[in-house]
């Protein structure tokens, strides 16, 4: 089981099954929502995932024009979990507190969008766009 929380601690979660690993998107919508080289996540199942409390704390915001969404924490900005598509939901990997302490990166989506300056490392599938492009 693995635990997280916003930076708060108004927002917890609990996952109930270890996630395959860390994927880190590259993206040009992620690299700006972050302010650094990228975004990583945790997939899952919506079976596996569970709030703990802070549900009322979360706002969202979608990127006009796009299918890019992001949930957020309304007191402490924090990144939290949100929906990936109908079957998954994502977790921010560095929202983790609790039993993610083996994980490591799996992949690395739209590297063809990525900084100049981000230097990936050798862990971890590379991929120009999304999975399976």
């Amino acid at each position: 089981m693995l635990k997280g929380e916003c930076n708060c601690g108004q927002v917890q979660f609990q996952i109930d099954a270890m996630p395959a690993g860390v994927i880190i998107c590259h993206c040009s919508i992620c690299r700006r929502h972050t302010g650094t080289n990228g975004n990583a996540v945790v997939l899952l199942k919506n079976d596996n995932f569970q709030w703990i409390s802070g549900q009322e704390h979360i706002s969202t915001w979608k990127k006009p024009k796009h299918d890019w969404q992001i949930w957020f924490c309304k007191t402490c900005g924090s990144q939290v979990p949100g929906k990936n598509d109908e079957n998954m939901i994502f977790a921010p990997a560095g929202a983790l507190t609790e039993g993610g302490e083996d994980l490591k990166v799996i992949h690395h989506i739209w590297v063809e969008s990525k900084a100049n300056w981000d230097e990936i490392g050798a862990t971890g599938q590379q991929h120009t766009k999304h999975f399976g492009a």
